[in-house]
């Protein structure tokens, strides 16, 4: 029980690093929730302010995640065994779960995106690698992070299945349901096509630099 708590409350620490509303309310003093889809996160960060100071959120928020799984590795000793590796998924959990509902936030935070591939990424780099291209490709094809993110949350529970047992399926599982949740006024927007699209978006701020 007490290495449970451990993992839970490490990931869940680190998850509240919020490197979003942190940065933009350091040098910019605005809340970036009250900006663009109104979440604190690396793609509202894009969106919102521009892809310099999103793609150092989005950096910021992976490292989190593998800086939290590679203390729990550390700290358990954790090899290749099943069992085991479920403890870093449950860490990779509680570091999403603190980056979506930080408690100094009112839990009002991120959707988890930077912070899933940084789970894969502690996890199993080449894992992480094949993520990294899953939702990079998805976002490219279809326009919408959301559907990347996605994307990279079934690749999650189905390298967990192939690879790290049934545990660690459930909790990508549950990772993947919280991910539609969090997603769905995005998922809603893209059907009835009002979703603001990564390239336009990107154009669009290009042209105001």
């Amino acid at each position: 029980m007490k290495t449970y708590f451990t993992v839970i409350i490490i990931g869940y620490l680190f998850g509240c690093l919020q490197w979003s509303y942190i940065l933009s309310k350091t040098f910019l003093n605005v809340d970036i929730r009250t900006l663009g889809a109104g979440n604190a996160g690396a793609s509202n960060t894009v969106i919102s302010i521009g892809w310099k100071l999103g793609v150092l959120v989005a950096i910021l928020d992976i490292l989190k995640a593998i800086i939290s799984i590679f203390i729990i590795k550390h700290l358990f000793k954790i090899s290749f065994i099943e069992e085991n590796y479920f403890l870093l998924y449950l860490n990779g959990l509680f570091v999403i779960l603190g980056h979506d509902f930080p408690f100094f936030m009112k839990f009002k935070g991120g959707k988890g995106a930077a912070s899933l591939l940084g789970m894969l990424i502690g996890i199993d780099y080449k894992l992480g690698i094949l993520g990294f291209f899953i939702i990079l490709i998805i976002t490219l094809v279809t326009d919408y992070i959301a559907l990347g993110t996605l994307g990279l949350n079934l690749f999650l529970a189905l390298s967990a299945y192939l690879y790290y047992g049934m545990n660690s399926v459930l909790i990508s599982l549950i990772l993947f349901f919280i991910a539609i949740y969090l997603h769905m006024p995005n998922i809603k927007r893209i059907l009835i096509k009002e979703e603001k699209g990564l390239r336009g978006v990107l154009k669009k701020k290009a042209k105001t630099i």
